[in-house]
């Protein structure tokens, strides 16, 4: 991958709060949630309810896909990222407080809501494998695919 498109990466994530995220059901449907992110370079991390179908879905299926974008009133001015990845719940509790930390850094408001006890929550990890740059300023439905 070049500087520009990673540069271009890593500015987008950062600039934007929200993915969603679609898992396999069991019953071999799609499923997309929207959930608030925060990144270490590449990698994504959420938290969610551990119990949830979500979650479910990863233990079962590790294979996801991401999309990140904003709202274009001009659809010539699209931009955004789709990902095809692996996802895992993070397991050891120093990495698991990494992943909070990054999201504590991102989004500061979180320190004045209770927290979940540890138990019930499960902290995704997504490892991006191919990465769709999408930018219709380049043309209607240009595309960058990067392989990780």
């Amino acid at each position: 991958m070049d500087r520009k498109t990673k540069a271009f990466i890593l500015k987008h994530l950062k600039d934007h709060e929200t993915m969603a995220v679609a898992t396999l059901r069991k019953d071999g449907w799609p499923q997309a949630t929207t959930v608030v992110y925060a990144n270490d370079g590449l990698a994504l991390y959420f938290v969610c309810d551990r119990d949830s179908q979500k979650v479910r879905n990863i233990e079962r299926c590790n294979k996801v896909s991401v999309t990140i974008d904003g709202d274009a009133k001009d659809w010539k001015k699209i931009r955004g990222l789709s990902m095809a990845a692996t996802a895992r719940p993070l397991k050891k509790p120093a990495d698991i407080a990494a992943a909070l930390q990054l999201l504590a850094r991102k989004f500061p408001e979180l320190a004045d809501i209770s927290a979940p006890e540890p138990a019930e929550i499960a902290v995704v990890k997504l490892i991006p494998k191919v990465i769709s740059v999408i930018d219709y300023r380049k043309g209607f439905g240009h595309t960058d695919l990067v392989r990780i």
